[in-house]
């Protein structure tokens, strides 16, 4: 091995070691410091607080002997003393005295706990000064409260009111100075708490001002010993870490300069080879995916038995094709044919592609797509479809403005406009062809009936209609108005078809009145009722003049006045030609 690996490997080694010691002596430091605030909380919480609780405690308790013994001498006071209300009041009075006794010892006891640990840095004489004002606070209310109590009993059973009266203010005075010493000695017991908390604030503040010294340190240490080795091995692998954050970013056009013959050097080298077949692997991505929409293209790419054994999937399936093409191409050169059609197919493409659809092919002026599994869920394809749909549809009046500009003329010859037809069902999808070229595409009627409704809004004059099934899935998700029972070309028995006409609540209310007159005309026109039916699409019509589906079937049901329909007519409409 190199000797130059050697010294690397030492430097690492070294770099770790004293790592590891500046991290051993920052956890000591840390843990010693952290148990000498944690004794400090532990006193602050267990001793100090508990201490002051005590003291505020024995206030409440001597109010309580108060309270006791003035129902004592209430309870002695009446005609008729009752010894079991007396025995009562006398338990409680008792019971008070006890716990006064009780809350200033456990007071005095937590103060010498304090006194007497010498882990902790506290002012003893303050405290024995506090501890001594207890003792004697409770022993002068003692002495003086036994002899008054027995004293008051005494005049009260002897009905010397007067003489009781000043004996049961003599003992409230002698109340009132135990609590007024005892709130001085909580005061005083405060200010031990606030300079306990002081001093535990203090040695947290040190021990993070500590740590951070040591830390830093450490990282000081820890970037000087990285100099020493950053000559040697970390160039070549800087250069590694920025040429794969090039490649994640999509960006293979530069390679690594192989500077050493060391498993670096061998794994620049590697990398170098791994780019080529990156940046190759990509040209090939990017020129299919302007024939193939990159959908499919990874599609195939993860799972290529789809492409070989084919499957049958519920898809909805989209045909949008321009109307006036024929007329418009017959007056423009081929060279402006091309710039109208690649402006047209970028436009409508790209409501497409926002809604997750798979563009199928072009076909002459007309667009192809499908959406289903496995590149959507299949309870949401109808609606992207509808959205997309909306979305191409919207796009018509800036199309119609951009044409004669992209031509340089002042206006087109004839007006485009668009017809989209969208169906859903079973189709089989797969590789279509022979065994020199494929074609990753869906067939089935399903395709057929989107193809045969683009074509049945010339009837009807519609922008976008669907069929039954992709109403069903579309639901109330989107605004839909049933146009007719229709067979297409293809198709013997007739569906109902539906219009676009907006997302879900967008509608004007012109536009919910021509859907309601519209329909009052449908069910006239299926029920045979003629004049009904006209005068509801003649109403339809003054919600919107010139709303195409209203005029169409004003113009049948004309017809069918003048040469009524046979018996079994079912209501529906037939078409005879694509």
């Amino acid at each position: 091995m190199p000797l130059f690996n050697q010294s690397i490997r030492r430097k690492i080694v070294g770099i770790a070691l004293g790592l590891i010691v500046l991290m051993l002596v920052t956890s000591i430091l840390s843990m010693v410091m952290s148990s000498q605030v944690g004794i400090l909380l532990d006193e602050l919480t267990n001793r100090y607080i508990p201490a002051y609780g005590d003291l505020a405690r024995a206030n409440i308790r001597s109010l309580e002997r108060a309270l006791a013994l003035r129902r004592m001498v209430m309870v002695k006071m009446q005609d008729s003393t009752d010894e079991e209300a007396y025995a009562a009041r006398l338990k409680e009075f008792e019971e008070a005295d006890r716990k006064i006794e009780e809350e200033s010892s456990a007071a005095q006891k937590l103060i010498n706990a304090i006194i007497d640990d010498p882990r902790t840095p506290s002012d003893n004489a303050a405290l024995a000064r506090i501890d001594t004002r207890i003792e004697t606070a409770v022993h002068e209310l003692r002495q003086g409260m036994n002899e008054d109590h027995a004293k008051l009993l005494k005049q009260i059973e002897a009905k010397q009111m007067v003489e009781a009266r000043s004996t049961l203010e003599h003992i409230d005075a002698l109340r009132d100075q135990f609590n007024q010493r005892i709130d001085a000695t909580r005061a005083d017991m405060l200010k031990q708490v606030y300079a306990s908390t002081s001093t535990v604030v203090r040695h947290q503040r040190q021990a993070i001002i500590i740590s951070g010294i040591v830390t830093l340190l450490a990282a000081v240490v820890g970037f000087a010993f990285a100099l020493l080795v950053s000559g040697g091995i970390t160039r070549p692998v800087r250069l590694l870490l920025a040429g794969a954050r090039e490649v994640e970013a999509g960006r293979f056009d530069k390679s690594i300069t192989v500077s050493t013959q060391d498993e670096i050097g061998e794994l620049a080298a590697a990398f170098n080879r791994m780019i080529e077949q990156l940046r190759h692997n990509e040209r090939i991505r990017e020129t299919f995916g302007r024939y193939i929409d990159p959908k499919v293209v990874q599609g195939l790419i993860d799972k290529p038995e789809v492409a070989i054994d084919g499957q049958r999937r519920v898809m909805t399936i989209m045909f949008c094709d321009m109307s006036g093409f024929t007329s418009m191409s017959e007056g423009m050169t081929p060279r402006g044919l091309v710039k109208v059609m690649n402006h047209y197919f970028t436009v409508m493409s790209g409501p497409i592609r926002h809604n997750r659809g798979v563009i199928d092919k072009y076909i002459g002026d007309a667009i192809m797509s499908y959406w289903g599994p496995p590149f959507i869920e299949e309870d949401e394809q109808a609606l992207l479809a509808g959205l997309s749909a909306i979305d191409m549809a919207d796009q018509v009046p800036a199309l119609q403005k951009q044409l004669p500009d992209l031509l340089g003329i002042r206006s087109m010859p004839v007006p485009c406009d668009l017809r989209i037809g969208i169906a859903t069902g079973e189709v089989l999808t797969g590789s279509i062809g022979s065994e020199l070229m494929m074609s990753f595409t869906v067939m089935g009627d399903a395709v057929n009936l989107a193809s045969r409704l683009e074509a049945a809004n010339k009837v009807y004059g519609t922008r976008i209609l669907i069929s039954q099934a992709t109403a069903e899935a579309i639901g109330s998700r989107l605004e839909l108005r049933e146009i007719d029972r229709l067979a297409v070309v293809g198709q013997s028995t007739p569906q109902p078809v539906f219009e676009v006409m907006g997302r879900a609540a967008a509608l004007a209310s012109a536009q919910e009145s021509l859907r309601a007159r519209y329909a009052e005309g449908l069910a006239a026109y299926r029920a045979r009722r003629f004049d009904d039916a006209r005068t509801a699409f003649n109403a339809a019509l003054e919600s919107i003049p010139g709303d195409g589906p209203s005029r169409a079937m004003l113009a049948r049901t004309a017809q069918f006045e003048t040469s009524p329909p046979a018996a079994d007519w079912d209501g529906a409409w037939r078409m005879d030609s694509k």
